[in-house]
């Protein structure tokens, strides 16, 4: 049974939908921010939250940065989140992605979901029994598809080469960067700057992968806490949110901010810390646009090069966004929002279409 609740037009978000799958245990909410350029789409994220208020904030959080990100990438697509409620006991994992597909067809083509943080493509391919909306689906022949992990590490590559020689005048072999988390796009982002000459440090609470990384790529290994104050030129958070807090961010030594994780900032305010520090903060919802890239293109059709293509300009992106900010005496984070909200405002509503 869903319970949808509708906002105001001229206010985000447009929609939120609580669900719930008394079978399956499917518990959780999807967030549409925002349908003004083509489909709300953004991944689906299984993760345990403290309780339903909780489940919802981070929806709305993730719908809003994937509005923002499409819309920066130019993309025919809105900004829409999925997250499901872990379930405390043993669960039919197949139920529940079969479950949360159903939910996904009832929005009529609205959403687009992908994998996210702790789903796969096997369970996309269970999605993909209830409902056609959805991508992250195993590849076929030249067509994108499968873990969208390459390109958003390849994306982030782009984008932080860019802020370097803005920032520092300097290229990425002459750079240490500290990279926060070796999950699938921070591991992918370590091989692509150790194979472009970067010197390496990583934290990574899993110590078989930290051991890995240490291994094959020569990086000094520290702890979450001790990399953010680390003698570092680029600090990459790749793992979860809310990282640039008024500590961290006091405690920062790297004259760069580049990575992968959603929603880097612990607010807005954040973003006039790190200019006032001279910091230069890569905006995450255009350096980490490669995934959604890869995303379009296999729901769209394009061949693997178009999408290469969009991905490795990330990198102009990112320094077209930079000079804006510049000429108009913005943070990044405040000039990127302003072009994707713009945007935004420029485009139509998608109606809904068949399941």
């Amino acid at each position: 049974m869903s319970l949808t609740t509708h906002h105001r037009q001229d206010l985000p978000p447009e929609e939120v939908v609580t669900f719930y799958d008394r079978e399956s245990g499917a518990r959780g909410i999807i967030a549409l921010h925002s349908t003004a350029l083509g489909p709300a789409a953004g991944g689906c994220r299984l993760w345990r939250y403290a309780d339903h208020q909780a489940a919802t904030l981070d929806a709305l959080r993730l719908a809003e940065g994937m509005a923002l990100k499409n819309a920066l990438a130019e993309l025919p697509f809105g900004g829409g989140k999925a997250v499901i409620c872990l379930p405390d006991g043993p669960f039919d994992r197949a139920a529940l992605f079969r479950a949360f597909g159903r939910e996904v067809a009832s929005l009529k083509g609205r959403y687009v979901t992908a994998e996210d943080v702790g789903t796969s493509v096997a369970d996309m391919s269970e999605v993909a029994t209830q409902t056609h909306h959805v991508a992250g689906l195993p590849p076929k022949g030249a067509q994108p598809g499968g873990d969208p992990s390459p390109w958003t590490a390849l994306g982030v590559l782009q984008a932080m080469r860019a802020a370097v020689r803005h920032r520092l005048g300097a290229e990425l072999s002459d750079m240490t960067v500290a990279v926060q988390g070796l999950g699938h796009v921070g591991f992918a982002l370590c091989e692509l700057l150790h194979e472009a000459g970067a010197t390496l440090i990583v934290a990574e609470p899993r110590s078989e992968v930290a051991a890995r990384a240490a291994d094959r790529f020569g990086a000094m290994v520290m702890s979450s806490r001790a990399l953010l104050s680390a003698r570092a030129d680029v600090f990459a958070p790749c793992a979860l949110g809310g990282v640039l807090n008024a500590q961290s961010v006091a405690d920062l030594k790297a004259s760069v901010v580049c990575g992968a994780a959603n929603n880097q900032l612990a607010d807005d305010a954040m973003a006039e810390r790190l200019a006032e520090r001279d910091i230069l903060y890569a905006p995450d919802f255009l350096v980490n646009a490669g995934g959604i890239v890869n995303v379009a293109g296999e729901y769209l059709g394009w061949r693997k090069a178009e999408v290469r293509r969009r991905v490795l300009a990330i990198g102009m992106r990112m320094g077209d966004t930079l000079a804006h900010a510049a000429s108009a005496g913005l943070t990044p984070h405040h000039a990127a929002r302003a072009i994707a909200q713009d945007r935004m405002a420029r485009g139509p509503r998608v109606q809904a279409q068949a399941a």
